[in-house]
């Protein structure tokens, strides 16, 4: 059996005591000395204070006792047989401390004090109630700090989680970005070195950005546009004008938070399964609109053979949003256009955790 130990009670235990225990002490005074509690100054003097220490002693065995049971019986299979014994052993202690109230003043003829057994019965099953309701009172508040203790672990540990899925989103974006450059890159090898030259040089500053940026599960519209910028002269480096960007994004919208590197992989993707030529430009616009949404949209002319999608970058922006709770992520299609709407996210808004 491990030994107990001294323990601060909590607020509740404080409270209970010090609210209940006056009008304890002056009941049992009642029922001990009857009128003389209001005639003789001795009651006052001695008994009073006696018994509110007496029920102060009671009261913080019975803390002591309830603590040690809580770690004893601590799993949520033992709560039964806890409470059982937490019955059984507050029921004992009180029956323990009236009686000794009650046959010690009798028994020490204190301040002249005979025992009346009628009232030492309803002491005690006044006393035995009242210890009831302080015990219900104790659990139920234990019950709580449990739950919430719970919940919090709960969110802590969901936290990690989409912390942890987050970073694995990210490590996909890399090879993705590099695979798609590389290939382009071993084309212009063949087709035109200075080219070549210039993609690589124009890379290496693109993939700079990008290795910084995705560090961050989320970036300011400012931070996204600059990028695309930068992303996009890469991409006019090998397709020339066949490809063209349009932007009209709202300045108010600029610290708003999104995806880190969503533009780049929409961009990416709207390059990788449309043609492209001076016949046919691909036109990618990307404006903002009412409701805090950003949408990018190109022109719909698909490729008579498709290149193979893994459809990594649409998944893993939608995945984001998920993780983050926010919802108004949609994918819109027609004959025509193919757009992308994102929800653009203040930051006020936005919980701890992916700030």
């Amino acid at each position: 059996m491990r030994r107990l130990t001294w323990i601060r009670p909590n607020r509740t235990e404080w409270w209970s005591f010090l609210i209940a225990m006056p009008f304890i002490s002056i009941l049992l005074n009642n029922l001990l000395f009857r009128g003389r509690l209001f005639t003789d100054t001795r009651v006052w003097i001695y008994s009073v204070p006696l018994l509110y220490a007496t029920g102060a002693l009671t009261w913080y065995v019975e803390i002591l006792v309830m603590h040690w049971l809580r770690r004893r019986y601590a799993q949520v299979s033992q709560t039964t047989r806890r409470l059982l014994l937490l019955s059984a052993a507050h029921i004992i202690i009180t029956i323990a401390t009236y009686s000794a109230v009650f046959y010690g003043y009798d028994f020490f003829g204190f301040l002249g004090y005979r025992l009346v057994p009628a009232n030492y019965y309803f002491a005690l099953v006044l006393g035995l109630a009242l210890m009831l309701m302080s015990t219900s009172l104790w659990e139920s508040d234990h019950f709580f700090v449990q739950m919430k203790q719970i919940l919090e672990e709960k969110k802590r540990l969901q936290q990690l989680n989409v912390q942890q899925e987050f970073q694995t989103l990210k490590s996909q974006v890399n090879p993705h970005f590099l695979f798609n450059c590389f290939n382009t890159l071993s084309s212009l090898i063949s087709e035109d070195e200075r080219q070549a030259e210039i993609f690589l040089n124009e890379l290496s500053k693109v993939y700079r950005y990008l290795l910084r940026n995705n560090q961050d599960s989320l970036s300011t519209v400012s931070t996204e546009l600059k990028f695309i910028e930068s992303y996009f002269r890469l991409l006019q480096t090998r397709h020339g004008n066949t490809v063209q960007l349009r932007v009209d994004v709202d300045r108010k919208y600029e610290p708003y938070l999104m995806p880190s590197l969503s533009l780049q992989l929409l961009v990416e993707n709207a390059v990788k399964h449309n043609i492209h030529s001076r016949a046919q430009p691909l036109v990618i616009d990307i404006f903002t609109t009412a409701g805090n949404k950003l949408v990018v949209s190109n022109n719909l002319q698909r490729r008579n053979v498709q290149k193979f999608s893994s459809k990594i970058g649409l998944r893993n922006i939608e995945h984001k949003y998920a993780l983050i709770g926010q919802q108004g992520f949609h994918i819109l299609e027609d004959s025509k256009n193919f757009c992308v709407v994102l929800p653009l996210i203040w930051s006020k808004n936005l919980k701890p955790t992916f700030i």
